[in-house]
C-alpha cells in the first residue's frame, strides 16, 4: 500500500460513519478517477468550505446572509431543531410551512454543554410576532432536556409551545419497539 493511497484513506475515516474498509473503497474510487474528475471534487469541497455559512437568522446551512426558507416563509411559527441535518428531514416531510431555529447542539452536563454553549440566546431574540414553537429535538435525555429547558422559557411569554409526537414509527413491528417508545406511543395517542 502506498503513502498516498493511505493518508487519502486516513482523510475519509475522519468523515462521520466511515470505517477503515469504506475509506480505503473511497480512496481507490479516487484513484481510478480521470483528472479532470478529481479536480471537479477537489474544487466541490473548498467550495462548500469557503461558501457555505450559517443563515443569520436560524443557524441553517446558507450561501446567502439569510437562507431561502426565512427569506420566503412567515415567521410566525419557528421550528426548533438540534442540527441543520433535521432541517433536512422535516423538509422532506413536505409537513411543515414554517421557519426553523438550529440549535447546534443540545444540553448535556456530562459534556459539558449548557444552555449557553447553543443556540439559545438567538432563538429568544426571535420570539416577537411568534406564535408557537415547535420543540423537534431528538428524542433522547439530551434532546429531552434541552426541549424542557426552552419550553420553561418560552411558556411565560405566552406562546404557544409544543412538542413532535413520538412514538413507534410506520412499518415497525411491536415485538421491537423499546419500552421507553411503546409508552410515549400510548401517552400520545390520538382518537380516531
Amino acid at each position: 500500500m502506498t503513502d498516498s493511497i493511505n493518508r487519502l484513506a486516513h482523510k475519509f475515516s475522519k468523515l462521520p460513519g466511515v470505517g477503515a474498509k469504506t475509506a480505503m473503497r473511497y480512496a481507490y474510487a479516487v484513484i481510478g478517477m480521470s483528472e479532470s474528475e478529481v479536480d471537479e471534487f477537489c474544487t466541490a469541497l473548498r467550495d462548500v468550505k469557503h461558501n457555505v455559512k450559517f443563515c443569520a437568522k436560524c443557524g441553517n446551512f446558507t450561501e446567502t446572509d439569510v437562507c431561502e426558507i426565512c427569506s420566503k416563509r412567515s415567521a410566525d411559527t419557528i421550528c426548533v431543531v438540534t442540527y441543520p441535518k433535521d432541517v433536512v428531514a422535516m423538509e422532506k416531510s413536505h409537513a411543515y410551512r414554517g421557519v426553523y431555529h438550529v440549535l447546534h447542539g443540545t444540553i448535556s452536563p456530562l459534556e459539558g454543554r449548557g444552555a449557553d454553549d447553543i443556540r439559545v440566546k438567538e432563538l429568544l431574540a426571535r420570539l416577537d410576532g411568534v406564535k408557537e414553537v415547535i420543540l423537534a429535538t431528538n428524542p433522547d435525555v439530551e434532546g429531552e432536556a434541552t426541549a424542557m429547558y426552552i419550553a420553561k422559557l418560552i411558556k411565560p411569554l405566552g406562546i404557544k409551545v409544543t412538542r413532535i409526537a413520538q412514538g413507534v414509527s410506520v412499518g415497525t413491528e411491536l415485538e421491537y419497539a423499546d419500552e421507553v417508545t411503546l409508552s410515549r406511543a400510548l401517552s400520545l395517542r390520538t382518537e380516531i
